[in-house]
């Protein structure tokens, strides 16, 4: 009896695992700023090449000066983020898992962190196959509660994306929408069943909320597959994400209301928030959801440098939504619609408001509508939404032949 128990425990133990989409996260309260820089660049997407000098930097921040035990695992993923059928000896060459030795105190802060990081690939890691990955950090090697996990990804170019963004969609004519086309040309590349062994997904901004997948060919030929006049491909054109740099405490931007020192720690006040549905679209140079942390007053590193300090989100209103809620969209929690993004309501100011404890740094942020029931973010009810508005988009090109165990990664195309 024992003995069946066991077995349906560690049966329904694998399935959940099967069943998990993975996504960037923190889980731990204790832990922030998770930062993923692909070639000292925080600003690039973490896609390796495989077998090139590509180096990806994961560090984030324990907030005490006490030492912990941390340790990561690296698990190849399906084109769906769901864990692969490979063992660790078929995707990685050395040890997937490893323990993190690189950590340092932070320097003259209001809030105490002690900063952690380590690199992939490194010694100990070199990646045999493209694909997706998930690196899972745990404490005290306890692999039942991951405190982080990193979603990146490993790419062998072996076919060609030609792609190219317009305003003139099938539903209208350079208004609010954007329409990606593209083309995969597979040169001396070879795939027997285009329809079968193809997956395509694509993202705007690297949202996962409105990520398109299972994305059919319009055309079918010998050497490309196009997807031409798709309208699972029109996006909202959304607006230039809003701003702001609080990397000192002297100068800052007219964003910022002010900054004071409200003891024991710091509290940044941004300006009021308007409402932008009814705006003309203007240019502006965002970084498309990013943050960079940075500390001008310091003499050391910004990791180490940089203080904590309590940031305070601003949206009047004429009056709340009844029927949505409102988020703070950016990769300050990588893209997710949490409980942790969520603005409350003050109903007799009649505004939106969030208290968010931030690194020092530039940041940038949106603030989404997502509709009662409803997982997607729309950007228009707040931020209005242009066709010249400037996106990233990323086309990723999975393919898995006839008999093949595991999703390659056979071309990565980025429009900005």
């Amino acid at each position: 009896m024992k003995i069946r128990l066991l077995i349906a425990f560690l049966c329904s133990f694998f399935i959940v695992q099967a069943q998990n989409n993975f996504s960037t996260r923190i889980f731990a309260e204790n832990v922030k700023t998770l930062q993923i820089k692909m070639n000292e660049n925080p600003l690039e997407l973490p896609i390796i090449s495989l077998n090139e000098n590509d180096v990806l930097e994961i560090s984030f921040d324990e907030m005490s000066h006490e030492r912990y035990s941390y340790s990561y695992e690296i698990k190849h993923c399906n084109a769906d983020w769901t864990i692969s059928s490979l063992s660790s000896a078929e995707y990685i060459q050395g040890f997937a898992r490893g323990y993190i030795d690189d950590y340092a105190l932070s320097i003259n802060t209001t809030f105490l962190y002690t900063n952690y990081r380590f690199s992939l690939p490194n010694n100990d890691v070199k990646f045999l196959v493209s694909g997706n990955y998930v690196a899972f950090i745990y404490e005290d090697n306890n692999t039942s509660e991951p405190i982080v996990q990193v979603c990146f990804s490993v790419v062998e170019p072996s076919v060609e994306i030609d792609a190219r963004v317009r305003g003139n969609t099938d539903t209208e004519i350079n208004n609010t929408k954007q329409q990606l086309d593209f083309d995969i040309l597979f040169g001396n590349y070879r795939i027997q069943d285009p329809h079968s062994e193809v997956k395509v997904v694509v993202r705007q901004n690297d949202r996962l909320d409105n990520q398109v997948t299972d994305i059919k060919p319009t055309y079918y030929s010998v050497d490309k597959l196009s997807y031409v006049n798709n309208r699972n491909l029109i996006f909202e054109g959304g607006n230039e994400y809003r701003r702001f740099d609080f990397s000192s405490i002297y100068n800052y931007d007219e964003r910022i209301d002010r900054i004071k020192f409200e003891r024991p720690y710091y509290n940044v006040y941004l300006t009021e928030s308007n409402v932008r549905q009814r705006e003309r679209y203007q240019v502006d140079f965002d970084a498309n959801g990013r943050f960079i942390i940075n500390h001008q007053d310091g003499y050391e590193s910004a990791d180490l440098e940089a203080d904590y300090m309590f940031v305070h989100f601003y949206l009047p209103v004429y009056t709340g939504f009844l029927d949505a809620d409102i988020y703070l969209g950016g990769f300050w929690n990588y893209n997710l619609i949490d409980e942790t993004a969520k603005m409350d309501f003050d109903s007799y100011n009649n505004l939106y408001y969030k208290t968010l404890l931030l690194k020092q740094g530039g940041y940038n942020y949106q603030f989404w509508t997502v509709r009662n029931k409803e997982s997607k973010a729309y950007v228009a009810p707040i931020e209005g939404s242009h066709w010249q508005t400037q996106n990233q988009y990323t086309i990723y090109v999975y393919h898995r032949p006839w008999g093949g165990r595991y999703d390659k990664l056979v071309g990565v195309k980025i429009l900005q």
